[in-house]
């Protein structure tokens, strides 16, 4: 039997770069899938039909089942079309994997309205809409005392997870990715739907002129920034497998394959209700405290740079 056989699954974004490797690994192991990109530009303009066709159509030439779907996935009720599609299709739903996503980098000093809300919305909006039409059908599954063993995987970023300068909008939202994907494990556990998030980091379309240019890079350095490397872990999460595991954000790259850990309590003491007497008290426990961590997720530099 395939990995993912009887498996149906939806990738958002999946046109390019990284949610076109998970499409072709989920198809390879016996997903059926469906192939969602609106085929717009990096900064989330224009739209283009290709991308997701060229990929519906590549797993169809290895064998598999695949269809596009060109929906915004920010647009509430064309995400609802997205999973009905599914249902429509294949008879079912048992995967859906958010990773499409925009950039529009920018100082925050610089930053423009638009700019802020285009990345809000695709990346925050675009991942809550499919998945809460996605949660609505599991828990009619699931009431109507059918088998649910489903799975909601994200895509956040280490750039929202530990901060990098230049990207508010995208750090906030991708930063919010990982809070949603903790708060809805804890809501859908009981429906028997799991929800996990990936950080990735791979060269790909969207960060291809971020750092060190592709041309001063070795073919070893090259091959561990592929996006292949982060196909594997998604695939394993949408499989019947990873029924234990949720509420979980992993790292993945062709360097490392992590687990993030978040927010904990650090040093406290009883409370202050004199502002002018704090100041002492914030700095010893500052002073105590773990270091915000930098972009390569230790305790480097604080974050602060």
């Amino acid at each position: 039997m395939s990995f993912l056989e009887d498996r149906v699954a939806i990738v958002t974004g999946a046109g390019r770069g990284i949610g076109r490797e998970h499409a072709l690994m989920l198809a390879a192991h016996g997903a059926r899938v469906v192939v969602n990109d609106l085929g717009g530009s990096r900064d989330g303009t224009g739209s283009d039909a290709g991308p997701a066709q060229s990929v519906v159509d590549e797993i169809r030439a290895a064998g598999g089942e695949a269809v596009a779907n060109r929906d915004d996935v920010s647009d509430f009720a064309a995400a609802r079309r997205m999973i009905e599609q599914a249902v429509d299709e294949f008879g079912g739903l048992h995967a859906v994997v958010n990773n499409a996503g925009i950039l529009r980098d920018r100082m925050l000093v610089n930053m423009e309205e638009a700019e802020w809300d285009a990345v809000i919305r695709v990346h925050l909006k675009g991942t809550f809409a499919p998945s809460r039409h996605a949660a609505a059908y599991w828990r009619e599954r699931s009431k109507a005392g059918e088998p649910v063993d489903a799975r909601i995987i994200n895509t956040s970023s280490v750039s929202g997870i530990y901060g990098n300068a230049g990207q508010t909008n995208y750090g906030a939202a991708k930063m919010g990715i990982a809070a949603f994907t903790i708060i809805a494990a804890r809501e859908l556990g009981r429906y028997g739907v799991t929800v996990n998030a990936v950080a990735p980091g791979a060269r790909t379309r969207m960060t291809e002129d971020l750092g060190t240019p592709s041309s001063e890079m070795s073919e070893e350095e090259l091959a561990q920034r592929s996006p292949r490397w982060i196909a594997p872990i998604v695939t394993w999460l949408a499989s019947t497998d990873s029924r234990d595991v949720t509420g979980r954000v992993f790292e993945a790259s062709g360097r490392m394959l992590a687990v993030a850990e978040g927010w904990h309590r650090g040093p406290s003491v009883e409370p202050v209700d004199d502002p002018t007497k704090i100041g002492a008290v914030a700095r010893e426990l500052v002073k105590g405290a773990r270091l915000n961590a930098g972009m390569d997720g230790t305790d480097m530099d604080g974050g602060l740079g």
